[in-house]
């Protein structure tokens, strides 16, 4: 990436853009959107607004943990901050980025900023999660430092 993004704080009107770039770039590595493969919409609500509800969630827990990444007056990705002031535990439950900026070093950028702010708010480890079909993932959290401790299978039945 020729520009690099600048990060800055969430701001309220930038809602609707992340979850824009959620839905784009979770499209392939969604739990919800598996949920809604299998079993088809829940109660009506299709994947899209499954995975915006949890954007709404982390903004409103920590609206200062929510970092945006800029090009150009554009908001091109973010990353979501959950911290746990008892057992010094950053979590970062979502993270996303433009398609069209995939692996142009963007969510590297935002999750060094993320762990700074983990940093920043004395935390003394951070956790992310991904699912086995996103090798972005599983290809960009061990270049940074993170570890894997352990694998999870979900299940779901229908009643």
């Amino acid at each position: 990436m020729n520009n690099l993004p600048n990060i800055r704080p969430f701001r309220p009107d930038d809602l609707d853009e992340i979850k824009r770039i959620t839905v784009a770039a979770f499209a392939p590595v969604s739990i919800d959107r598996n949920i809604e493969q299998q079993f088809g919409e829940l109660n009506q609500k299709d994947w899209t607004w499954c995975k915006s509800r949890q954007i709404d969630a982390d903004c409103q827990a920590n609206p200062a943990g929510v970092l945006v990444a800029e090009t150009g007056g554009n908001v091109v990705g973010y990353v979501t901050c959950r911290i746990d002031r008892e057992t010094l535990v950053g979590w970062i439950p979502n993270l996303a980025v433009q398609v069209t900026l995939h692996r142009q070093g963007v969510g590297k950028i935002l999750l060094e900023a993320a762990l700074e702010y983990f940093r920043t708010e004395g935390m003394k480890h951070a956790r992310i999660e991904t699912l086995q079909q996103n090798p972005i993932g599983q290809f960009l959290y061990p270049n940074l430092g993170f570890q894997e401790i352990g694998r999870q299978i979900y299940y779901m039945m229908a009643l």
